[in-house]
């Protein structure tokens, strides 16, 4: 049977608007017969609003009046027209457009000198890319390492300001949570990727600096 939106709200309108039994409503709705019989003690859902299922699609009149003269007879629902409204969409992969994909090895480089705290998982939901190429970059093994530089991502247009923001503030804010755990409390301050990201889009150091690029762990957490 097709799931009900709002199954309670649709309970509560059945229960004052129809003449169906307990066992009736509670079978449209996904409930069981006691909690429908709550609903008509104004016991359960006091403060939910009947939801019309037949206003919103679910029901329709003919199903209803069936129901209404044959005690024994089951409704069936209807898809609603706003079920597809109302279900989450899943975000899709993010695309980069193939002229852009060879600059993600620059954006990968800089989180990782920059933003060593930002797990590898952000970093490939971030730039599309994934924990291979990081790991690659990370350890010099990528095919082009003699030519990779760090660059921020949203001078090379891989993700947005906002983007970047976010995922470095998370980044930080579980970086200060597990230091204080492990009682570390005094440490360098995080800038802002916004501050941090105008400084290295300038850098013209060959991406061989001296500055050693630190290992990643195994955080994965989003």
């Amino acid at each position: 049977m097709t799931d009900i939106l709002m199954p309670k709200a649709t309970a509560v309108w059945l229960v004052d608007n129809t003449s169906l039994t307990f066992d009736q409503i509670a079978d449209f709705c996904g409930l069981h017969p006691l909690e429908v019989k709550g609903i008509a003690d104004g016991e359960v859902a006091r403060d939910i609003r009947g939801a019309d299922p037949i206003a919103n699609g679910q029901l329709s009149r003919e199903e209803l009046d069936k129901a209404q003269n044959n005690s024994k007879y089951r409704m069936k629902a209807q898809k609603s027209r706003h079920a597809e409204l109302l279900k989450p969409v899943k975000k899709a992969p993010r695309y980069t457009p193939v002229s852009r994909r060879q600059d993600r090895p620059d954006a990968i480089a800089w989180f990782i000198r920059n933003h060593p705290e930002v797990a590898d998982s952000q970093i490939a939901r971030l730039l599309g890319t994934t924990k291979a190429t990081i790991d690659q970059v990370r350890n010099r093994s990528h095919w082009n390492a003699a030519n990779i530089k760090p660059v921020d991502p949203v001078t090379l247009g891989l993700a947005t300001q906002l983007e970047l923001d976010a995922v470095v503030r998370k980044a930080a804010e579980k970086k200060a949570k597990d230091d204080a755990r492990r009682g570390i409390v005094d440490g360098p301050t995080l800038e802002p990727a916004s501050e941090t990201g105008a400084a290295f889009a300038e850098d013209d150091q060959p991406y061989e600096a001296e500055r050693p690029l630190f290992d990643q762990g195994e955080d994965d957490e989003d």
